[in-house]
């Protein structure tokens, strides 16, 4: 049995660190004097504290959930020097705890933390009862009346904010005691409220499910601490889970029950038998759902499962629906489109315009030139004098950006279209749907399963949906290959566009990613050529390719194209590890192109230095910044622990517990950057890229570019991309469904 807690992510880690080796910690206790900074969200704050061998002050800077004056701190860490603030201790651990002196009494129900009690009465409340005051608080607070002003109705609320307080410190002492921060404490009282200890001492497990930044690996850490069984049902179960919920992950609404086995017996460390008798139970008691995938017994999360069957449900019915207005002459509207444009559209486009203006579903497929963005303008167009209310949404903001610059009308992500909200889903449902006629989705190609879910749930019952993507490019992030499943149902109608415009057929960044999709080998530009816009450059290995990407960023491409480095150029990797991926390439980059790398806050590991390029990881609803957004930094405050970035015009603050949804984006993966375009691409391929190196990552990294692609290829790395082989398996049950 494999010891719990092993290789845990550095994701769940809640530490800040700085850029010089760490010393051996020192500690330090004494009585908080005044709270001169304190961010309830990140808990980082900055103490004034009266140390026992000190006259003055001292500064102390940490993360801690509540304080309050009066408190009793206790501290591990190093002294530091601020050049702005003088000498600070930098806590890595900060506990607080109630006082027990007379001073410290007396501050600390005066600090306004104990509803009803100010300063004046803090000190009648202490001139009173002395060091005995908590417990008369607590167990005797009808003396409280003894008070002069404290009448029956203040001493109830008292006693009652009293011991409100008491439970939150308990709780927060509790959970730090098993190893938990500041932060998480806060939002597992959040979450639980006063049966924290209860809840978390019962099945820890359940943190996974509830808390937001607490995964099973830390979880499973504090449940070792509390004492539960290895072979516990509720670790057993929590294990099932996982594993299913890091399949969502790789793409699957679902695994077959041996491969599911086999995964959870590994992570857990116990026998395959254990295993099984617990998914037994566990979906016997509906815990997970038991379903075939083309004659494959599979299990599911039954959100999972629930959302493909309502995707396949609606979209049937949307398929033999009419949609909410009425054109007598579809032909004739066409026409008049074509006139109104000054264009000719091409077969594809015209039959696919017709059938947009008369259905209620339909599906818009096609490769970059061939005229996808004309016929999206055409069919508002088209339905523009018959008063349809159109939405315009696509899956990020660059991609929503680009739908609204190309309509010239508003386009919102889809988040913001169905008005998300942290940790509780979407306020627009079936209960509170759109206010639209057509709603058109760009990028469908990146739509997972649970957004689509959502999407249809909040689309009125009598509009109609246009969905638009290239369904070659790489399938999305999350569970499912929507756009993928609905085309190939064949249950459903779907417009395929092949015709490439001339114009576009021009450039061989269009040419060759339609080359590259008939398993073809790229047209390259040559040396001595005028300017191309496509190029390859062969490397001797993966440190040689590491070089390459560097000289081309800084130096090549700059100067012979006219491009600023960090704003127009970005590295595109098959993945974030090795020579040649994000991570490697991304410092190397950011130590090449950022003069201010010295003054730097750093952490988990990564590096945040002034004017660096980064890009935000995850959906963040309360800045309306999403996965895949770019941004620059624009101040670094060390003393608060604060960085503001601008992203889309706006300065956004983060603080040190929230970098983790940053990282610098001079180098990305080629997942992060679907639905973004880019000035110029630089995609290095090596062959430790293995099974990454596939048709359709290629091909929708040179889509990203709107100006030149340059390849940096080590040895065959290639022609192996490029090659026919199949594609990785998704395990979902939504194409069966839609056939059904």
């Amino acid at each position: 049995m494999q010891p719990r807690g092993q290789d845990r992510p550095a994701a769940e880690a809640g530490t800040f660190a700085l850029t010089s080796p760490e010393p051996e910690p020192q500690t330090l206790s004494g009585l908080i004097e005044r709270v001169a900074f304190h961010n309830a969200e990140s808990g980082f704050c900055v103490l004034r504290v009266k140390l026992a061998e000190q006259r003055e002050p001292a500064t102390i800077v940490g993360e801690c959930a509540r304080v309050a004056p009066g408190e009793v701190v206790h501290a591990q860490g190093e002294w530091q020097t601020s050049p702005s603030y003088g000498l600070q201790f930098r806590a890595r651990t900060l506990v607080a705890v109630p006082p027990t002196t007379l001073e410290g009494i007396e501050a600390y129900l005066g600090s306004g933390m104990i509803k009803g009690i100010g300063r004046a009465m803090a000190r009648k409340l202490v001139a009173a009862f002395g060091d005995q005051v908590f417990e008369v608080i607590e167990r005797r607070p009808q003396r409280l009346r003894e008070v002069p002003g404290i009448g029956r109705g203040l001493a109830e609320r008292i006693a009652i904010a009293w011991r409100e307080q008491r439970a939150v410190r308990d709780i927060m002492l509790f959970l730090h005691s098993h190893g938990l921060s500041p932060l998480r404490a806060a939002r597992i009282f959040e979450a639980y409220g006063e049966r924290a200890i209860q809840a978390v001492s019962k099945n820890p497990y359940g943190l996974a499910r509830d808390i937001r930044g607490i995964g099973f690996q830390s979880a499973d850490q504090l449940a070792e601490r509390l004492g539960i069984a290895p072979d516990s049902p509720f670790r057993l179960s929590a294990g099932l889970s996982h594993v299913l919920e890091d399949a969502l992950g790789q793409g699957h609404c679902a695994l077959p029950q041996g491969e599911l086995t086999s995964r959870a017996a590994a992570l857990l460390g116990v026998g395959a038998g254990e295993v099984e008798t617990a998914l037994s139970l566990e979906i016997t008691a509906g815990g997970l759902i038991e379903d075939a995938v083309e004659s494959t017994a599979c299990v599911f999360l039954p959100a999972i499962h629930q959302a493909e069957h309502e995707v396949a449900e609606r979209l049937r019915a949307l398929s033999t629906g009419h949609p909410p207005w009425s054109i007598e002459d579809a032909e004739g509207r066409v026409r008049r489109v074509e006139r109104q444009l000054a264009l000719k559209l091409a077969p594809g486009q015209r039959a696919a315009l017709a059938a947009a203006l008369s259905s209620k579903l339909l599906v818009i497929t096609g490769g970059p030139g061939t005229g996808k963005t004309t016929l999206v303008e055409a069919i508002l167009l088209g339905l523009a004098e018959d008063g349809v209310d159109v939405q315009l949404a696509a899956p990020t903001g660059r991609a929503a950006r680009r739908l609204g610059e190309s309509t010239g009308r508003d386009a919102k992500t889809l988040h913001r279209l169905l008005e998300a909200e942290p940790g509780r889903g979407f306020r627009r449902d079936a209960e509170r749907p759109l206010a639209c006629d057509l709603l058109i989705v760009d990028e469908m190609s990146m739509v997972d399963l649970p957004l689509m879910q959502a999407m249809l749930a909040a689309l009125p019952r009598e509009a109609a949906l246009l969905l638009v993507g290239d369904v070659d490019q790489l399938p999305p992030i999350g569970p499912g290959q929507v756009l993928a499943d609905l085309i190939a149902s064949e249950r459903l109608p779907v417009a395929r566009l092949t015709e490439i415009f001339r114009q576009a057929a021009a450039s061989r960044i269009v040419q060759n990613a339609h080359r590259i999709n008939r398993g073809l080998m790229p047209v390259l530009g040559r040396p001595d050529e005028r300017l191309s816009d496509f190029y390859a450059i062969k490397a001797r290995g993966p440190e040689d390719g590491a070089r390459l990407v560097l000289e081309l960023v800084t130096e090549r491409i700059p100067e012979r194209f006219g491009v600023d480095p960090v704003a127009d150029i970005q590295v595109l990797c098959p993945t974030n590890r090795g020579e040649l991926g994000a991570r490697h390439l991304n410092q190397t980059l950011q130590a090449a192109l950022n003069l201010n790398l010295p003054d730097r806050l750093e952490h988990h590991g990564v590096s945040f230095a002034l004017g660096d390029k980064v890009m935000q990881l995850e959906n963040d609803y309360d800045r309306e910044v999403y996965n895949g957004d770019l941004g620059r930094v624009m101040r670094i405050d060390r003393e608060q622990s604060l960085i503001t970035v601008e992203i889309d015009g706006r300065p956004l603050s983060y603080a040190v517990a929230e970098l983790d949804a940053l990282v610098p984006a001079y180098a990305t993966t080629v997942h992060k950057a679907q639905g973004s375009e880019y000035p110029v691409v630089v995609l290095p391929l090596a062959r430790h890229h293995g099974r990454m190196l596939r048709r359709n990552l290629v091909y929708t990294a040179i889509t990203r570019a709107k100006r030149l692609v340059v390849l940096v290829v080590e040895g065959n790395a290639l022609e192996l991309a490029i090659a026919e082989r199949p594609e990785p398996r998704r395990w979902s049950k939504l194409r069966e469904l839609l056939r059904a």
